[in-house]
């Protein structure tokens, strides 16, 4: 492992396989759903039709791999890193309670866009079968805009975030081979409910995006994952995780930030 004591901040920037290296140390335990079936209906019309077993899904009659927490007694994070598609993931936040969910669609473009993310996500709310939906409806939020937190992924890895609009945020690596690195990059964030929030942010300088859960509430823990493409230039999908640490927040007095 590099040298975290040291600031590579003269160094060439570190590709995402070298900083992604343990970031799942502080993940919260993965959860098997072997003989859960779950059908989505998301806003656009289309349908996600799943049936896990205990490694992997059937899915639209396509069977990839997957991996899930449960974030809270009722609401499950799972990511398809897929197989069947080069370069693309799924990634599902669900409540048994509700029947409440949502949809990030993440996929590694095939070509660069000069001043454009390399990495493209798409997002959708939806509902999920056996029963009828209750709550709020997930949706774009700005509910964010102004905080400031500290995220401990694992003894090697600290980083700070600050979220200045609904569609920026600015990060700084405290501890780790990204040690004096920071950027500001896109962010989506949504609220899924009361304490959850889904944070995704698509990095310029490097081919990664991330799909991030985070709980505000009570246990101040982050489930997430990154697709990207490696040092290699070849497309790999990480886990991570971590703890929350909130600094504080302000509240812009004149001109709202977008």
């Amino acid at each position: 492992m590099s040298d975290t004591t040291t600031d590579p901040a003269a160094d060439e920037w570190r590709t995402y396989d070298e900083f992604a290296a343990g970031i799942d140390t502080y993940r919260l335990p993965g959860a098997h759903l072997t003989g859960t079936r779950i059908a989505l209906t998301l806003d656009d019309g289309s349908r996600l039709d799943l049936a896990f077993d205990a490694d992997e899904v059937v899915w639209n009659g396509v069977r990839d791999p997957y991996d899930a927490v449960a974030v809270r007694d009722d609401v499950v994070f799972v990511n398809l890193p897929l197989t069947s598609r080069e370069r693309e993931a799924v990634t599902i936040v669900y409540s048994t309670s509700t029947h409440r969910a949502l949809v990030t669609f993440s996929r590694i473009g095939e070509e660069e866009v000069e001043g454009e993310p390399r990495v493209r996500q798409e997002f959708h709310a939806a509902v999920t079968d056996g029963g009828e939906p209750t709550g709020e409806v997930p949706a774009p939020s700005r509910d964010l805009i102004g905080k400031r937190n500290i995220y401990r992924y694992s003894p090697h890895h600290l980083y700070e975030h600050v979220y200045v609009s609904s569609r920026r945020y600015a990060w700084q690596c405290l501890e780790g081979v990204q040690r004096g690195h920071g950027d500001m990059d896109l962010s989506t964030v949504w609220k899924f409910q009361d304490g959850l929030y889904l944070f995704c942010f698509r990095e310029f300088r490097i081919a990664v995006a991330s799909v991030w859960l985070h709980d505000l509430g009570y246990a101040l823990r982050t489930t997430g994952i990154f697709l990207g493409l490696n040092g290699a230039g070849e497309s790999e999908h990480s886990r991570a995780g971590g703890h929350i640490y909130p600094l504080g927040s302000v509240s812009y007095p004149d001109a709202q930030p977008v």
